[in-house]
């Protein structure tokens, strides 16, 4: 039997049900598992004629769902869903963070193998009273999960962050040795479970240029990274560094590790969408559920055109039901 998978429209006023529908119905996603979209079903059913998509759309009825026809989760009752394409409003955040709570419980009941997150609006989440700097914030507090870490992931390298979405100015700050070392423990413990590395390495980056000139260019490496290193050695997780951002990408050196540990958002990010912009996946190490999510936003300039590239939610789809089948493999 086929994984249900679920898939959250996100805000209905970007490029979120455009790439939840074109993904469900790609072949490679059709083949792996039963998609399940989640939003409200007019929104979803306006731009499925919009797009001009021929599949019958069928409110979900567990536990059987159906596989000829594109089964959806509703969250629309009571949720005014006026879309107004390119618009941050408070109804596509209502709509976008209700799809996320309905998607967090169905994996947590189990009815769900994993949920993949189409792109929100940050603004319409808070607008709609979803106080939280992200979905993977929401995500980990739903799923009541002790820690996360969040990884970005393409053919070419995996990304482990230590601060996800911070203002830079506060990062230093926000950096302690207990927090390297468990975004190091977390990231390790994903590369055995959730990608089956039997034996992983993990390269750790710098916070400051030059990996700090051994404190003419910052402390953070002596204070808090290294020791953090060192713990983490001592626990039996194979990792080097800090490396100096900017020589480690420009030298290749990725190539030779399993999994990479950034310090901050753009200092992973950038290396990673130069080489894979469009095809790689957000996923939430950690979590007691499996979450993904495509590498990109909302698109609120295309919404509505018929322009949105589908690649990385395909991709964000078939890395989830990869990972679920990896948990269920290696527990």
């Amino acid at each position: 039997m086929k994984p249900i998978i679920a898939i959250t429209v996100g805000d209905f006023n970007g490029i979120g049900p455009e790439v939840a529908l074109k993904a469900a119905l790609h072949p490679s996603v059709k083949k792996i598992c039963t998609p399940l979209i989640i939003g409200p079903l007019n929104v979803i059913d306006h731009v499925r004629a919009e797009l001009k998509l021929k599949v019958k759309l069928v409110k979900a009825s567990f536990p059987v769902l159906k596989n000829s026809v594109l089964n959806i989760a509703d969250v629309g009752d009571g949720i005014f869903a006026d879309v107004q394409y390119g618009m941050v409003t408070k109804g596509a955040g209502k709509s976008a963070g209700v799809a996320i709570e309905r998607a967090v419980e169905l994996c947590v009941q189990g009815k769900i193998r994993a949920m993949v997150t189409a792109p929100v609006s940050k603004e319409a989440l808070n607008l709609a009273g979803f106080h939280f700097p992200g979905q993977t914030e929401m995500v980990t507090l739903l799923s009541r999960s002790p820690r996360v870490a969040m990884m970005l992931v393409s053919d070419t390298m995996r990304i482990g962050l230590v601060t996800i979405h911070s203002e830079l100015r506060s990062v230093a700050e926000q950096l302690s040795q207990d927090k390297v070392f468990e975004k190091i423990s977390i990231v390790h413990e994903s590369l055995l479970s959730d990608f089956s590395v039997k034996n992983p390495r993990i390269a750790v980056l710098a916070l400051n240029p030059h990996g700090g000139e051994h404190g003419l260019l910052g402390k953070e490496e002596d204070e808090i990274i290294r020791p953090a290193l060192e713990r983490s050695r001592t626990s039996n997780v194979a990792v080097d560094g800090p490396f100096s951002a900017d020589a480690f990408f420009g030298n290749h050196r990725y190539k030779q590790y399993d999994a990479v540990v950034a310090m901050y958002h753009d200092q992973g990010l950038i290396p990673l969408k130069m080489s894979s912009f469009g095809k790689a996946v957000n996923f939430s190490a950690g979590l007691t559920i499996v979450r993904t999510s495509p590498d990109h936003g909302t698109a609120f300039d295309i919404a509505g055109k018929n322009k949105a590239n589908i690649s990385s939610m395909v991709e964000a789809v078939k890395l989830a039901v990869r990972i679920s089948s990896n948990r269920i493999r290696n527990d």
